[in-house]
């Protein structure tokens, strides 16, 4: 998955195109119904810690980006991926 950023991420430039990499069904992924307010920044905060690994949420749930809006509808099913370390890794070696 490809995405153009215009956000500076470490020594990259700013408007580098930014690759995503699939992530993999897991058996530990949770899955969570949203609530009112929820975002994919929030939600990363929340279980990583990490607001800035929004894009691991919402690589796990193409079907929900939408550039329209900031917020998950309400009662949407999303899956958290918890075991992000491989994502994380993966992510790296794509952006080198």
């Amino acid at each position: 998955k490809i995405m153009n950023r215009y956000t500076e991420l470490g020594d990259r430039p700013i408007g580098n195109i930014i690759n995503y990499p699939e992530i993999p069904l897991n058996s530990s992924d949770i899955y969570a119904i949203t609530e009112w307010g929820d975002r994919f920044d929030n939600l990363a905060f929340q279980f990583y810690q990490d607001p800035t690994l929004w894009w691991i949420i919402s690589t796990a749930n193409p079907n929900l980006v939408s550039f329209s809006s900031l917020f998950i509808p309400i009662g949407t099913t999303i899956r958290i991926p918890i075991n992000i370390s491989n994502i994380i890794s993966n992510y790296k070696a794509i952006n080198r």
